[in-house]
């Protein structure tokens, strides 16, 4: 069995159950979903769905960067939002963050996120 290291930075929100905010096994990491809480507070950023959508991303990049990687090194990226009229902003701010070559993507509406949040992602990243 492959070896799981725990992933952990305090520039993203701390784990509020029972979980990690990443998992490395092999040269794949696992980053589990970020919704958007400030690291710092770990409060909510605010309620609208513009500055939820940067915190999540910049969360997963911080876990990727202490995982010895970038945003870039994702593979598959999960993306969950309450309200998927929001998808055009997501598409704009991923561009912001993410270069070409995209990973794959799934963008999935749900009824509810933690926390009241608006989106959360999650993420698979090949280092």
């Amino acid at each position: 069995m492959t070896d799981k290291i725990v992933i952990a930075t305090d520039n993203a929100p701390a784990a509020i159950g029972t979980y990690s905010q990443a998992i490395k096994a092999g040269d794949t990491v696992y980053v589990s979903g970020q919704i958007p809480l400030n690291p710092e507070t770990m409060e909510m950023v605010g309620d609208d769905f513009d500055s939820q959508v940067v915190q999540v991303f910049d969360n997963l990049k911080a876990v990727c960067e202490a995982a010895g990687g970038s945003l870039q090194h994702i593979v598959k990226l999960n993306i969950f939002m309450t309200d998927l009229s929001n998808f055009a902003k997501v598409n704009e701010v991923m561009g912001e963050y993410i270069q070409q070559p995209y990973p794959a993507r799934a963008a999935i509406g749900v009824k509810e996120l933690p926390k009241g949040s608006l989106v959360e992602m999650d993420a698979v990243m090949v280092l």
